[in-house]
């Protein structure tokens, strides 16, 4: 054996897992209120009332276990807390370069979402500025039922 065989080696592979992932009770609600109704969810805490958009089962300062009847409608209006522009192309993001991504708290809610902006030019985009979404017509069940937030 000699000294090169104890280095590491590079192998190029590409590995495809398909899998399926359980978004717990809280999330999958909000999925099929979103994808049946068009309506979107948030979970509001009944200890100290902090509303959680994009939902989720456990509140972060007091730490109650949450349920689907804590769920409210939020929005579907918010505002723009801050952004960015995205210049380039990744396999895992289903949008074309250029791009807007925003977070957006949605109108009764304490916390903000990540998504798209859509329907207006970087430049016209402002923190503060009151956007409202646009569904897909033919919504799947996943957060892409949003096609994107836009202007007021």
């Amino acid at each position: 054996m000699t000294d090169n065989a104890l280095w590491p080696f590079e192998v190029e592979q590409h590995i495809t897992a398909m899998s399926k992932y359980y978004a717990g009770k809280i999330g999958s609600r909000f999925y099929i209120v979103l994808r049946d109704e068009g309506k979107i969810m948030a979970v509001k805490c009944p200890r100290c009332g902090k509303v959680y958009m994009p939902p989720r089962e456990t509140c972060g300062p007091c730490f109650y276990n949450m349920e689907v009847d804590d769920m409210v409608e939020v929005g579907p209006e918010g505002v723009v807390e801050t952004f960015t522009q995205v210049h380039y192309n990744e396999p895992v993001i289903p949008r074309e370069a250029p791009f807007v991504y925003a977070v957006i708290k949605l109108d009764g809610a304490d916390t903000g979402i990540t998504h798209y902006l859509g329907d207006v030019d970087y430049e016209n985009i402002s923190i503060g500025m009151k956007v409202t979404p646009v569904l897909e017509n033919e919504r799947q069940g996943n957060i892409l039922d949003i096609k994107h937030f836009k202007p007021v």
